[in-house]
């Protein structure tokens, strides 16, 4: 969701790239559900979830990771944040709304924190 939604608020200004360190056979059918609600459409093929590794990880000036720990691959350079979220798996519409709402918030404040340093575009 986080990848989406700044995808779809930051736009060509910034490169983006979703994985897990231990990530689904695909995304939650109810993520799909909650993004759609806002235009975004996570159902098609190049959204399946991939695996984090230290190879997407170099290049990168920031990675953000929801509770991943110490199975991130933590490399020289690049700046870790980590936004505690609940995990929709297992959760109800209401709740995954919740979530994505509060991923939304993240976004939108990351988005700001980057336009304030002078990386993307006002």
């Amino acid at each position: 969701m986080a990848a989406a939604l700044l995808m779809s608020r930051a736009g060509a200004s910034v490169d983006v790239r979703s994985a897990g360190t231990a990530p689904a056979d695909s995304i939650n059918p109810l993520v799909i559900d909650a993004m759609l609600e806002l235009g975004i459409d996570l159902s098609s093929q190049k959204a399946t979830p991939k695996k984090l590794t230290n190879d997407m990880v170099h290049g990168t000036d920031f990675v953000i990771s929801m509770g991943c720990g110490d199975s991130c691959p933590i490399l020289p350079g690049v700046e870790y944040l980590d936004w505690p979220l609940s995990d929709p798996a297992g959760q109800g519409i209401e709740t995954v709304r919740g979530i994505r709402d509060d991923i939304a918030t993240l976004v939108d404040e990351f988005i700001d924190r980057l336009r304030q340093e002078g990386r993307i575009a006002s």
